[in-house]
């Protein structure tokens, strides 16, 4: 079972810096995280290496610190890894984001099953899975929750479906992405973290992988961005000191007028 499975980089905290012209999220490769997502969809690739044999490849489109993470990815059970990097893909929306991971997919070779992560949580969209599928051709199944089934030309596998489970046999080659239930990702071992270093991590532009330049980054997108707002935070705490019945009646004065401030 050879497995490609897509990685995308996110904040690891609250503090999103945003560029005051395309609106879009600044990436600092120092602030950055494997959306957490996708460590599941790691995780049932690795299982399946492990029980039927193949490959596990890692692929994401991102700055160059990016690849810190697919070494990550290798040091948990991964074999190589390939980074698609380049001003030019800057800015993406995720139909010109899925068709450039579909070229990483194309330089890659050869699979049986490409995984992702159900959602990135900084766009929540849900849109890169079933879009890459269709820029390659190929089925896919959505929310998968476990894989019950693996055969030489099709996977079985249940997927969360209008607030029940269903089961759905899917053949292959074909994608799927995956819940946050489907398993319990592992942590590297010392020996992982060792591999990592040394994996084979391949790195390529627009160029190398023969992008067409109105379909990638800002030009390529259909959609845009028209405005993006970092949540803003009040530190402030009021502090109620008495008795619980002294303090009860305080909270209950404040709680009044905010809601007063709020109706006016």
């Amino acid at each position: 079972m050879n497995c490609i499975v897509c990685i995308k980089q996110v904040p690891s905290t609250n503090e999103v810096n945003l560029d005051p012209i395309t609106k879009t999220i600044i990436r600092d490769g120092r602030q950055s995280v494997t959306n957490p997502y996708d460590t599941f969809a790691l995780e049932t690739a690795v299982q399946l290496k492990e029980r039927c044999g193949g490959t596990v490849s890692v692929l994401s489109m991102g700055i160059p610190a990016t690849e810190r993470l697919l070494r990550d990815a290798v040091s948990r059970g991964a074999d190589r890894g390939l980074l698609l990097t380049d001003r030019a893909f800057a800015g993406a929306d995720t139909l010109a984001t899925s068709y450039t991971l579909s070229l990483g997919v194309r330089r890659l070779g050869d699979f049986d099953l490409i995984l992702c992560g159900k959602m990135a949580i900084d766009g929540d969209t849900a849109q890169i899975g079933p879009e890459l599928a269709a820029h390659l051709g190929i089925p896919h199944v959505t929310d998968v929750l476990a894989i019950t089934e693996v055969g030489d030309a099709s996977v079985t596998v249940e997927t969360a479906w209008q607030g029940g489970v269903r089961q759905v046999k899917v053949a292959l080659p074909a994608l799927l992405t995956v819940q946050k239930d489907v398993n319990q990702p592992r942590m590297p071992s010392i020996a992982g973290v060792k591999r990592g270093l040394e994996a084979p991590v391949e790195v390529l532009g627009a160029e190398a992988v023969q992008a067409d330049a109105k379909r990638i980054g800002l030009t390529g997108s259909p959609t845009q961005v028209v405005r993006t707002e970092a949540p803003q935070r009040d530190s402030t705490a009021v502090y109620i000191e008495g008795d619980a019945s002294q303090q009860a009646h305080k909270l209950a004065e404040l709680i009044a007028g905010l809601t007063e401030g709020a109706r006016a």
